[in-house]
């Protein structure tokens, strides 16, 4: 970073209106445009500039990609927003544009929302259908929240986070969650859910639970809600969540005991039909956790239980310890 890029970036009426969008949430590049009123191209270059100035940062999700403020750069990024918010104070005519900003940004909002309604509408029945065999999820959430109760979160991975809702949750007592989803459609369901929650606090990123894309030991708390029953191998996913842990960090995983609902398998995709607690201590075990006894909720004909594990000092297998680039 150089403070003379971060001036010239800065030295546009449009490249400080991005800036001031960018600090009330994250925004893809045809959402910024829309909200701009300028063509896709021209704020690409914008973006492009404040990125270089190391004021931005980009994010692909498929063929979006979407902007938010860099982590990387946040003394500097938050005393650029001070200047604005200053700016905006005593500046009319400044104040006006990012008022009228903000409204369009109303729209942006009210559209994802929209979308998610869609999409919930068209899986509502599917969803019921599984809800119905098992505790109600507010038990479960009760449950879950309490077994986390004894430790701060700290900084929190939720993989799979499907509708958001984990990270929705947690998020008052968590210093930051990432809310990681390999779909991209439940990923926009989920940035629905959460874009009033703000910038700094939250990040949604594209993301395989085999593969994560973070540094070794960056998380206090990852949670697997309804996940691992998507894993053919859970092994890799538990070492992966390992490997992102810290040593002392706590893993909650959420997920059926063992059931013979075949029709789960096709009519939901389970790849596996629950965990036997001796298989789920058995992971575990495998990937450097030292596991709790687990916790059973049987208000129906699938018993949810809650597995928690605290990470051990020692490292996961060699072959899943590679630390990974940030994506």
């Amino acid at each position: 970073m150089v403070i003379e890029d971060i001036f010239k970036a800065l030295a546009d009426p449009t490249r400080l209106r991005i800036a001031r969008l960018l600090s009330a949430m994250e925004l893809a590049v045809g959402e910024l445009a829309q909200v701009l009123g300028q063509s896709q191209p021209r704020v690409s270059r914008h973006v492009g500039i404040l990125c270089d100035a190391g004021l931005a940062e980009r994010r692909r999700e498929g063929s979006w990609v979407f902007l938010r403020q860099s982590e990387a750069s946040g003394a500097v990024v938050e005393a650029v927003q001070r200047v604005l918010a200053i700016a905006e104070a005593e500046e009319p005519q400044f104040a006006a544009l990012c008022e009228a900003d903000r409204r369009k940004l109303a729209a942006i909002r009210e559209a994802r929302e929209t979308a998610a309604e869609h999409y919930f509408a068209r899986h509502a029945s599917e969803w019921d259908d599984l809800r119905a065999l098992h505790s109600p999820d507010i038990e479960v959430e009760r449950h879950l929240a309490a077994a986390l109760a004894d430790a701060p979160l700290g900084q929190v991975l939720d993989i799979g986070t499907g509708t958001g809702r984990m990270a929705e949750l947690f998020a008052p007592d968590a210093e930051r969650i990432v809310a990681l989803d390999k779909n991209l459609e439940m990923l926009r369901v989920a940035r629905a859910k959460l874009q009033h929650l703000p910038t700094a606090q939250i990040e949604l990123v594209q993301g395989d639970f085999a593969d994560l894309p973070f540094v070794s030991e960056s998380f206090d708390t990852v949670l697997l809600h309804q996940v691992l029953h998507f894993a053919p191998d859970p092994a890799p996913a538990l070492a992966e969540a390992a490997r992102v842990l810290r040593p002392g960090g706590r893993i909650a995983i959420v997920d059926f005991a063992s059931h013979d609902h075949e029709e789960l398998r096709t009519r939901h995709q389970h790849a596996r039909l629950g965990f036997a607690d001796r298989q789920m201590a058995d992971l575990l075990r495998a990937a450097s956790f030292a596991a709790a006894a687990p916790i059973a909720l049987e208000g129906g004909e699938l018993v949810v239980k809650i597995w928690i594990g605290k990470r051990r000092a020692t490292s996961p297998s060699p072959a899943s310890a590679p630390a990974k680039e940030t994506a």
